[in-house]
């Protein structure tokens, strides 16, 4: 099947719609309403819970969907150190810069 330029340009701006809405309702929504202190504190967590998923799923899950429980040695070292830092800096940009740098290490050594 071959796709034609409107093909694609539809495409791009139904991806764009997409991509918008999830961004510009909630601000739609909330911008007339006072947010609860509970949802606040609640969403607090997200990042964190988002982050932890991603980093579980990149050591313990391989690209067919199933369970790795070996051979990650250097995947898992670098997810303990990420750990270490996020709990010890709290900031989710220097904890992904030191486990990247830890696992290419690791990588080139082990």
């Amino acid at each position: 099947m071959e796709y034609s330029s409107l093909d694609h340009l539809l495409i791009i701006i139904l991806g764009f719609f997409v991509a918008f809405a999830p961004r510009y309702l909630p601000l739609l929504f909330f911008s007339k309403r006072q947010i609860p202190e509970w949802f606040n504190d609640w969403m607090k967590y997200v990042p964190i819970s988002l982050f932890t998923a991603l980093v579980v799923k990149g050591i313990f899950i391989s690209s067919k969907y199933t369970l790795v429980t070996s051979g990650n040695l250097t995947l898992i070292i670098g997810g303990l150190v990420v750990i270490l830092i996020a709990y010890w800096t709290r900031s989710m940009a220097m904890s992904v810069i030191v486990g990247l740098v830890t696992v290419m290490i690791l990588t080139l050594i082990i």
